[in-house]
């Protein structure tokens, strides 16, 4: 028979024994639902990309279409955080059954995929596209998109603590997913494929929100306790909107800043939204030293940006300080504001309405920069904007204690900060007056004092964002206010700004941040009907020019300045090719070019995505084809498909010649191109011109142009009458042609 001290052991043992076993249970519970809102942030993100290169040979890349998916995506985002919100307020195991009733419903609509509706030529696109993609992917996407804030939730439900910190597992969630699409599920299979593995990804979805639904409580009365607190005020949800807005717009700003005035490499884009994403999961940390380490950074990076925000460089060393000073800023404002939210947020019975307001939040600041700035700039103000606002909203923290003394003392701080960001504005101008001397000592002396005083207003709410504001309009802004108010200088779409500037003292070049797309020299008629930069006499689409006859009919797709027209001969039928109606107003203008006024008035100019308008064009109706659609050096892909070159070889005249331009610092289009001709049974030629120093004079460019024919005997004469070197394209082993189904950049990027 045991002792009272043996039995008193073995009760002991049987509670450790309890209490490890609730241990395991909870790290179990905890887990299961990391995986849970992992995987569905996983499949949200892959699901965007995936669907617009579904899209985009059926829809075009015009704005209007892409805008649309852009508010159906943010519509769609924001009802899954509403239809969280609402939901939480059902007992917990009727939560579960009406979100795993939706899963169900919506799986009815797998594979994922485009409905087969067919857009007609008048449709407005504003109204069809949204439809399309809601019959389409509405369903899924509503449902895996309520996953964050509704997991958090249930999570907080089953007694697994504090929720927040699993919305750092939704974005690393995030992440992956923005990765895997470019570098792994668009290189390496077909659209079929992945549609079918994004199905079966929210097929075990739906099995992993069924075993989060095991561990929510049977009835409201066995719910876990969870953190209860006062209900937020609408100045409360305001300011998290607010904090939310100004990264969810800054990345969006960032990215074309980055890409259009410092390097328009491809890809780049995804570095600022992983950043972006990557930011949540330090700022909802529970342990907050890394947030605080880089609240800490935040305001010298800001400065840096802000140096940054105005002066595109071509320099390759300063181009890649401001390109990391920017992402840097992206980086840190967009970790110090989300770890705000963090701090601000409220108890887990309010998780879904803080959530919520966070969604709202991200919309507007989305809304902001896709849809307003384009309308509302003619440069990327945005920009500078929001940097200025994030400066506004930073935790007022200095990292000196002398000037922390100083700026916790009111209204020491505020009387400071006003009359001290008055006179660093009144500097602004001064360095940038009508005054300044041509070795620049007042921009430099005025910089130098004003980066200074907002080093030392650091943690002061009103001079740090004004020293900030001035440091700006110092370095750039003035110049580029100044551009603004000329007319013809800046014009901006949903394509990005163009800027005609002068080059030289004898011409004038239209250019897209760091992208030249044209050039005209200046100083006499004939000087101005030079063709030049790209499209040289000795280039490739030069000489095609030269060997067409008196009664050609010629297509071009890419209008930019229209430097092509004046190749055109009396009897020849020209028209073109053009996305962006900015480009041809450009075009048309005589105060800013004058290639179309003098060689060719009034041309036919078809609006819209070039393989679409084609493809509605008449059999055989062209004797020349020339494809220079490549703007920013991005590639749009769905131009050099096996499907396109079947648009082109249809509106192409028997023996005809197509031309596709193919110059890019950043991509290796050869192995493209020969795979295409290769499976189509094209004759090519590749022209690599090269400049001479009296060619460069003339503004001649370097250029690589491409020469295809269904008739070798085209491409022979071609080669035979223009005196000048014709190569072989450079095929690449087992490289297949590009088609709608399966394409990538990732091969052709020259690392």
């Amino acid at each position: 028979m045991p002792t009272r001290d043996e039995v008193g052991r073995g009760m002991a043992s049987a509670a450790l024994g309890g209490v490890a076993d609730e241990g395991v249970r909870a790290r179990s519970t905890r887990w299961r639902f990391v995986a849970t809102i992992f995987l569905g942030s996983f499949l949200l993100f892959l699901v965007q990309p995936l669907v617009a290169r579904l899209a985009l040979p059926r829809l075009g890349g015009a704005p209007a279409v892409w805008n649309s998916a852009m508010l159906v995506y943010q519509a769609l985002l924001l009802a899954g955080y509403a239809y969280a919100h609402l939901l939480s307020r059902l007992a917990p195991r009727t939560q579960a059954g009406v979100h795993l009733a939706l899963f169900g419903l919506a799986a009815l609509t797998l594979p994922i995929g485009l409905s087969g509706m067919e857009m007609a030529p008048d449709a407005n696109p504003l109204v069809w596209v949204p439809w399309l993609l809601l019959v389409s992917i509405g369903p899924i996407f509503f449902v895996v998109s309520a996953q964050a804030p509704l997991i958090q939730r249930w999570f907080a439900m089953a007694g697994g603590g504090d929720p927040y910190p699993l919305y750092a597992a939704s974005n690393l969630g995030s992440f992956a997913g923005l990765l895997a699409y470019p570098l792994l599920a668009e290189p390496l299979t077909a659209l079929a494929e992945q549609r079918v593995g994004w199905s079966i990804g929210f097929g075990l979805l739906a099995l992993a929100v069924a075993g989060c639904a095991t561990a929510l409580p049977k009835s409201v009365a066995e719910e876990a306790a969870i953190e209860t607190g006062p209900r937020p005020t609408t100045r409360q949800v305001a300011r998290w909107m607010l904090l939310a807005a100004i990264p969810s717009g800054l990345i969006l700003s960032t990215t074309l800043h980055l890409t259009t005035d410092i390097v328009a490499m491809p890809l780049i884009w995804v570095v600022p939204l992983g950043l972006y994403l990557l930011s949540f999961v330090a700022a909802f940390a529970p342990d907050r030293r890394a947030a605080a380490l880089i609240g800490r950074i935040t305001p010298f990076a800001l400065l840096i940006a802000g140096i940054a925000a105005f002066l595109p460089s071509t320099m390759p060393a300063i181009t890649g300080a401001f390109a990391l000073a920017t992402l840097l800023a992206l980086f840190t404002v967009s970790v110090s504001l989300h770890g705000q939210l963090f701090d601000e947020r409220p108890a887990a019975e309010h998780l879904t309405r803080f959530y919520l307001a966070m969604s709202a939040g991200g919309v507007l600041g989305g809304l902001f920069c896709a849809l307003l700035a384009p309308l509302l700039f003619d440069w990327t103000y945005e920009h500078p904007i929001l940097l200025f606002a994030a400066a506004c909203l930073l935790a007022p923290v200095s990292p000196f204690e002398a000037t922390r003394r100083w700026w916790s003392r009111e209204p020491l701080a505020t009387r400071v900060g006003l009359i001290g960001g008055s006179a660093l504005f009144l500097l602004s101008i001064w360095g940038k007056g009508e005054s300044s001397t041509a070795d620049g000592l007042e921009e430099l002396a005025s910089g130098g004092i004003i980066i200074a005083t907002a080093v030392v207003a650091i943690g002061n709410r009103l001079l740090y964002p004004a020293a900030l504001g001035a440091l700006m309009l110092c370095y750039g802004g003035w110049d580029m206010l100044t551009w603004s108010i000329q007319p013809g200088r800046m014009s901006r779409s949903f394509f990005g700004v163009y800027a005609v500037r002068p080059s030289g003292k004898d011409a004038r070049m239209l250019v897209h941040g760091t992208t030249l797309h044209g050039i005209q020299n200046l100083g006499s008629p004939a000087r101005e009907r030079m063709p030049t930069s790209y499209y040289a006499p000795l280039s490739g689409v030069g000489i095609a020019m030269r060997t067409l006859p008196a009664s050609a009919r010629v297509d071009v797709v890419g209008l930019g300045s229209g430097t092509l027209s004046c190749y055109s001969r009396p009897g020849q039928q020209w028209q073109f090719f053009e996305i962006d109606p900015v480009i041809a107003e450009i075009a048309n203008d005589p105060r800013r070019f004058t290639f179309l006024s003098h060689c060719l008035p009034n041309p036919r100019i078809n609006i819209g995505d070039a393989r679409l308008t084609l493809a509605r064009q008449p059999s055989a109706s062209a004797d020349l084809l020339v494809v220079d659609a490549f703007s920013s050096d991005s590639v749009p892909m769905h131009l050099l498909t096996r499907e396109a070159f079947q648009v082109y070889q249809r509106v192409l005249a028997p023996g005809g010649l197509l031309m596709v331009h193919i110059s890019n610092r950043y991509l290796d289009l050869q192995p493209v191109l020969a795979a295409a001709a290769r499976e189509g049974g094209w004759s090519t030629a590749y022209r690599r011109y090269r400049l001479t120093p009296a060619e460069a004079a003339l503004n001649y460019a370097g250029s690589d142009w491409v020469a295809f024919s269904r008739s070798p005997e085209r491409v022979y004469q071609l080669q035979r009458g223009s005196g000048v070197e014709w190569r072989t394209l450079a095929e690449r082993p087992g490289f297949e042609a590009w088609t709608d189904d399966h394409a990538s950049v990732l091969p052709i990027v020259r690392w």
